[in-house]
């Protein structure tokens, strides 16, 4: 591929729906979604108090701004799953809101909500119960916002294990058939397929026991949901002949962390001493997302092996709740070392393809390096990626300032080319109308979680003749 010119780059507004006459209403980050006439939106809101501004969900008629349906993330009296909230858990609840981007099949009229965590993150004792509709993947009527299915991929979530990404709408075989289908991933590192008209999960989910929390007046669910298929992406549980060797300064400090943390094995909940989780809030599939081949039945997903670490510590009698996450690293301190290294053995970051009509991993290969290190790491990653008919797959998203091709077939890397910063973005390819070459263009803007160069730049590069 040839490397075309960089422009820079900015967003305008082009026109705007007032909500400040809707009761409750909050910023909106995610991109709204579109359904004929309809604009969809989620809400931004606070993670911390618990008490806040509502996570509805609601759609606007686009020509006059009228709204058109709201649909309570939380549901009230009367409502579907109301009852898996105590008592009046209910009531100013912040937080269940759609912060990641939605799908919509316009044939179906169907809109898919990712739908993220109730606040606060990680200490439930206000909101004892299940907490639908919270880490649910929910499907609703487009046209009308009236509840069709739903499914709750965390109970009673403890660890912000939000769902972080669009839903993927694929297509897979069963019986000789084509079913509509659609996939979510995870931070948790699993991949939930269902149905997309009945919500029916396409392989068997078991609800297994997990760990008891061990903080004064939280009530951790005693099971979560596992699918049978696919296999998680990630690394779900440590033990110390997995802590990194790349070289003898991180593995001395990794090995000391790891010895100061307790840690029960998956879904273990933040403790009074200090935990570990595996994966963390940056682990597993994150709002980088997934890409499909509907040719091969692969989905694309690209993950981190990264966890986090922290304790709830008492709060002052005046505070909003009575614990709150926290450590030397922070309140949303990873488990890594002082270069940012993870600490558990590599790869770091993988891309992986998976077979949807059998629910196998069919290749995982290192996503991104790591200068310094002579070894293939994988890195820390955010930002997807984008299949193509011509049988590959273009992502960024590694923290080392690279843009890469990947075979379709076999996860064989054919290309890579440096960009000004790491792309923590989706890439889009198109057709140029007055040049009939196939683009594929990257936002190349780096910073955010990770260290590194900073950029405004979208790179854009064009296949040969």
């Amino acid at each position: 591929m040839r490397r075309t010119k960089r422009v820079s780059y900015g967003l305008c507004l082009a026109n705007r729906l007032d909500l400040s006459s809707v009761q409750g209403a909050t910023n909106s980050w995610p991109p709204p979604a579109l359904y004929k006439d309809l604009v969809i939106v989620g809400a931004a809101v606070p993670e911390y108090p618990s008490r806040g501004p509502s996570g509805a969900v609601r759609a606007f008629e686009v020509h006059t701004g009228k709204l058109v349906w709201t649909f309570h993330t939380i549901p009230g009296p009367g409502e579907a799953g109301h009852g898996t909230w105590a008592k009046e858990a209910w009531k100013g609840r912040t937080g269940v809101n759609v912060w990641s981007t939605m799908s919509v099949d316009v044939e179906r009229d169907l809109v898919f909500l990712p739908i993220g965590s109730p606040s606060y993150d990680f200490y439930g004792s206000d909101r004892k119960g299940q907490d639908l509709f919270a880490n649910s993947l929910v499907a609703l009527q487009a046209s009308t916002g009236r509840l069709v299915w739903y499914f709750q991929m965390v109970h009673h979530d403890l660890w912000d294990y939000d769902m972080p990404a669009q839903p993927t709408l694929i297509t897979l075989r069963r019986n000789g058939e084509s079913v509509p289908a659609v996939a979510q991933v995870t931070k948790m590192g699993f991949v939930f397929i269902f149905d997309r008209i009945t919500g029916k999960p396409l392989f068997p989910v078991e609800e297994r026991p997990v760990p008891k929390s061990n903080v004064p007046g939280e009530a951790a669910w005693p099971t979560q949901p596992f699918p049978s298929k696919p296999p998680a992406l990630v690394r779900q549980e440590l033990h110390e002949t997995d802590i990194t060797p790349v070289t003898p300064e991180s593995n001395r400090y990794c090995t000391e962390l790891f010895h100061s943390l307790e840690n029960r094995g998956m879904y273990t909940p933040y403790g009074r001493k200090q935990t570990l989780v595996v994966p963390g809030t940056l682990g597993g599939a994150t709002w980088s997302g997934g890409s499909f081949d509907p040719e091969l039945g692969y989905l694309f997903v690209n993950v981190n092996e990264l966890g986090a670490v922290g304790a709830l510590e008492p709060q002052a009698a005046a505070s909003p709740l009575a614990y709150r996450r926290n450590s030397k690293g922070g309140e949303y301190a990873r488990f890594w070392d002082q270069n940012q290294w993870p600490c558990q053995k590599p790869p770091w970051g993988t891309l992986n393809a998976i077979d949807v009509n059998k629910g196998e991993i069919i290749w995982k290969v290192p996503l991104g390096v790591v200068e310094g290190l002579n070894r293939e790491t994988g890195s820390p990653n955010l930002g997807g990626s984008v299949a193509t008919a011509g049988g590959l797959v273009f992502i960024g998203a590694a923290a080392d300032s690279r843009f890469r091709a990947f075979d379709s077939r076999t996860g064989k890397q054919l290309w890579m080319a440096e960009l000004p910063a790491s792309a923590h973005a989706a890439p889009v390819t198109y057709m140029g109308e007055k040049s009939g070459k196939q683009f594929v263009v990257i936002a190349a803007g780096g910073g955010g979680f990770f260290r590194g160069k900073t950029s405004d730049e979208v790179v854009a590069f064009a296949l040969p003749d």
